[in-house]
């Protein structure tokens, strides 16, 4: 268990006083698996263009966290410090991060300041990076990849912000974008999917205290369609996690009170959190592929020359994305306004 902080006169003062040793270990971790897989995957194989991948990454996610973990503080929550998962995989390099909280909230309020400050922290260093990313992105002339690379989906709120630095109207050039802006999609991402309204989710936690023991009822429905989905549109990557939501279970645990109201004006902004979901996620997010058939994704990898010999740019190339129903391309650059391309 945690121990208990002490006052200065050495009496305590009510709240836990968290374990740094192992969070601080698992977080030197996880910095070097993300600059490793920065380093493999969007660096350029270059050290320096990993570091522009992983720093950004880290700094999204610890924002994040100490979101929540201020939270917890503030209100005398019992609470770990946070746990980041290191993961010398790619496409991320970590598996996020967790805070575990002992006990029961003390209140609604408290639950949804607590779990609305995490997605809202994370969310304003990733629109910096994805600004200042884009920024150092630069065009070049469209060439389909001719080797196996990674395919990223494209979020509405990805397009929107490369829309102010780029005209991506022209069918012959590509976006190809900096280590720190592939950084910000992974943020976006994350946070974006940590806001889906179930269980012990963030979302779960907003969606709780919006709507107190009738939530169950909503996320039990909005699971069903979800799972509906995946077999309906064949997104077979989706049924892991659906399957791991299932198993932890759709239902929120009461607060100590929950009869106390959140207010207008929290109520606002959690439906205005929870609404980021739309354009902050994509269905199909990534997807392996090989050889030069159809540049219709955004794509990032190392750049490599026509000898096989990596260039060493700290930037990845992004083709383009496809359209979600199959029937036709829609290049990453001439985006049509008919297109059926759904964002969540």
């Amino acid at each position: 268990m945690d121990k208990i902080a002490k006052t200065e006169n050495g009496e305590n003062d009510g709240r836990p006083k968290a374990r740094w040793r192992k969070p601080l270990v698992l977080y030197v971790a996880t910095w070097a698996t993300t600059t490793l897989v920065g380093f493999a995957l969007y660096g350029g194989g270059s050290w320096g263009g990993a570091f522009l991948f992983s720093a950004p990454l880290m700094i999204i996610l610890t924002a994040h966290e100490f979101g929540h973990y201020w939270q917890t503080r503030r209100y005398g929550i019992p609470a770990s410090a946070p746990f980041f998962i290191p993961l010398p995989l790619p496409p991320f390099g970590t598996l996020g991060a967790l805070i575990r909280m002992n006990g029961r909230v003390p209140s609604a309020k408290a639950l949804f300041d607590v779990g609305v400050s995490g997605p809202l922290a994370g969310l304003a260093a990733t629109l910096l990076f994805l600004i200042v990313g884009l920024a150092n992105s630069t065009t070049v002339a469209a060439t389909a990849p001719s080797e196996e690379t990674l395919v990223f989906g494209e979020p509405l709120l990805f397009r929107w912000v490369s829309l102010l630095f780029f005209d991506r109207s022209d069918p012959t050039s590509t976006l190809t974008a900096h280590p720190t802006a592939a950084a910000a999609w992974v943020g976006l991402f994350l946070t974006t999917l940590n806001l889906a309204p179930f269980g012990q989710l963030d979302g779960g936690h907003v969606f709780y205290a919006l709507l107190r023991r009738r939530a169950v009822y909503f996320s039990t429905a909005i699971f069903l369609a979800a799972t509906a989905a995946v077999f309906i549109f064949e997104r077979w990557n989706w049924f892991l996690p659906l399957f791991l939501l299932a198993l932890f279970g759709l239902e929120h645990p009461p607060t100590a009170d929950d009869s106390t109201p959140i207010g207008p004006l929290r109520t606002a902004i959690g439906w205005a959190t929870l609404a980021l979901i739309a354009i902050g996620f994509t269905p199909n997010p990534i997807e392996v592929e090989s050889g030069a058939s159809e540049p219709e994704n955004v794509v990032f990898f190392r750049l490599k020359d026509a000898d096989g010999d990596e260039r060493g740019e700290i930037f990845a190339a992004t083709p383009n994305f496809r359209d979600e129903r199959g029937e036709r391309a829609k290049t990453w650059n001439d985006f049509d306004e008919i297109s059926t391309k759904t964002p969540c």
